[in-house]
């Protein structure tokens, strides 16, 4: 029996990496970031850990875009009165490419778990419904993120100290405006 408020976190591993965090990281990053978004029951979250050909895949089937990304999000659409009955809430699956996490941490300069932590914090906020369609939106969104990873000891991924820290562009974010969460989301 789950207790009232508890994260299961199904992690596939669909490729081979080195430096994929464990399922009681992604446990914690998620739970943070459900905390943090309002989140008060039981859920699951599969995390999917893919290689660059299955992202890229992905990336194209749900949002037309033909590359790998960081993190794609696909939240779960059950209808309400089914969610109001299951004891524990399935929100949704997180894809998460290994080698763009890697790659992305090199080139900003961060470190690998710390990028993994932002992409789950930033992936699980969507499974929530948070989104970065709108300046104000990703705005508040980029706050919850920077609060949640601050609790976890983890620095502001956003910070324009560091040109080559900020992940996500104005022009990202227009970019992004037609497809967000009715097909998938993701994070640059």
């Amino acid at each position: 029996m789950q207790s009232a408020s508890s994260i299961l976190i199904d992690v596939q591993q669909a490729c081979t990496a080195d430096g994929v965090p464990t399922d009681a990281d992604f446990r914690a990053w998620a739970s943070a970031a459900l905390q943090a978004g309002g989140f008060a029951g039981s859920a699951e979250i599969t995390v999917r850990v893919v290689d660059e050909a299955e992202s890229r895949s992905l990336n194209h089937d749900y949002r037309e875009r033909d590359y790998a990304t960081n993190v794609l999000s696909f939240p779960n659409e059950l209808p309400d009165f089914l969610r109001e009955q299951l004891p524990v809430l399935p929100l949704g699956d997180l894809v998460i490419c290994a080698p763009v996490v890697a790659r992305e941490a090199a080139e900003q300069g961060k470190a690998v778990q710390a990028h993994w932590a932002h992409l789950t914090v930033h992936g699980s906020l969507h499974l929530l419904g948070f989104d970065h369609i709108e300046d104000d939106e990703a705005d508040a969104m980029e706050a919850l993120e920077i609060a949640v990873l601050a609790r976890l000891g983890i620095a502001n991924p956003y910070d324009d100290s560091d040109t080559n820290s900020h992940p996500t562009t104005d022009s990202d974010r227009a970019e992004d405006n037609n497809t967000q969460q009715a097909t998938g989301t993701h994070h640059e």
